[in-house]
């Protein structure tokens, strides 16, 4: 067999030992969170890595499979893009839409000043907290992760903190609703601007009623739609804040984030058929399932320490504060 034949194979078999402890340990998160209800596979898949990685230990040899979880969070994004509906933006109607870019612009800079100058958390964490409060959670902080080229430990701790409080306000807002003199259009508007992932709004909005599950998923989709332009922005704000030109700017935009528009591009022109869409989502899922518990097998609790409880708290008081003022709009303008 020749060199060249042979390097493939020596690629594949250096990548396995760690790819396949990747596939274990999300298969593993998966079945169980299938099992129990209420267990999210993503966060579970983090904290088994996580278990993995501060008791047994990670072999040597399965490091470089391992680190193949940057590239499977960047494919799992551009096949995110697939999942971003032009069209119900347009349809929602431009109050809708001032509302949703007032709260994405509005949360951005109040999580940025209070994560630096409250917190004194570093400038990449405070970024991937902002994008996955403002945007679409986990969805959004990997996107900007990959875009200002974050460590993995600083988006394990974002994305530990936005899964927790996907839990809480999952369980909280539909019982707000219940209390709440709010109609089914309002209860959805507020819970889709309010709330961090895209899963969670969509569930509280149809728990309180199938109108509230309506709107809900609509805001959700409109905030979501508005990704790429948050990713634009971090990404020629931490190349330097070059915007004199398109070129200039265009240095800025990691090749997987052109991929994220072209392949939304593509679903919104109808250039996808509904099978093609379905498996599209579940390598989504997938890709970002493996890609979870690759950042879990990097988390030393050690390090973690360091950062302590900072994150959590910023979120805590980022979803106050928005839920407080984007209820007086919902009241004041739906």
């Amino acid at each position: 067999m020749s060199e060249d034949s042979r390097r493939p194979l020596d690629t594949v078999s250096r990548l396995l030992p760690g790819f396949g402890l990747l596939v274990l340990i999300a298969t593993a998160a998966v079945l169980v969170a299938d099992a129990v209800p209420g267990v999210n596979a993503l966060l579970l898949g983090v904290a088994l890595g996580a278990l993995v990685a501060n008791t047994a230990g990670v072999p040597d040899t399965a490091q470089p499979g391992i680190r193949t979880r940057k590239l499977l969070l960047e494919t799992g994004i551009v096949l995110l893009g697939a999942r971003i509906a032009i069209d119900e933006l347009v349809a929602s109607g431009p109050m809708l839409v001032g509302a949703v870019v007032a709260t994405v612009v509005a949360s951005v800079a109040f999580v940025e000043l209070i994560s630096r100058r409250v917190f004194g958390l570093a400038d990449e964490m405070g970024s991937l907290l902002a994008a996955g409060a403002s945007v679409c959670g986990v969805s959004a902080a990997t996107t900007i992760a990959g875009t200002i080229d974050a460590d993995g430990e600083s988006l394990t701790h974002v994305v530990a903190a936005v899964l927790l409080f996907d839990a809480l306000t999952l369980a909280i807002f539909p019982v707000l609703g219940g209390l709440l003199p709010l109609s089914g259009q309002q209860f959805g508007i507020w819970a889709g601007l309010s709330m961090f992932s895209t899963g969670p709004v969509t569930a509280a909005g149809f728990a309180h009623s199938d109108v509230a599950g309506q709107w809900a998923t609509v805001t959700k989709l409109a905030r979501n739609s508005m990704l790429g332009v948050v990713a634009l922005w971090y990404a020629v704000h931490y190349a330097g804040g070059r915007t004199d030109s398109l070129a200039s700017a265009a240095k800025g935009v990691p090749r997987f984030l052109v991929g994220f528009g072209l392949v939304a591009a593509a679903a919104n022109l109808g250039l996808f058929d509904p099978e093609t869409l379905s498996i599209i989502d579940s390598a989504s899922d997938a890709l970002f399932a493996l890609a979870f518990v690759g950042l879990g097998l990097g988390v030393r609790v050690d390090s973690m320490r360091k950062t302590g409880v900072a994150p959590v708290v910023v979120l805590a008081t980022h979803l106050v504060a928005v839920s407080v003022v984007s209820l007086g709009l919902v009241l004041a303008i739906f």
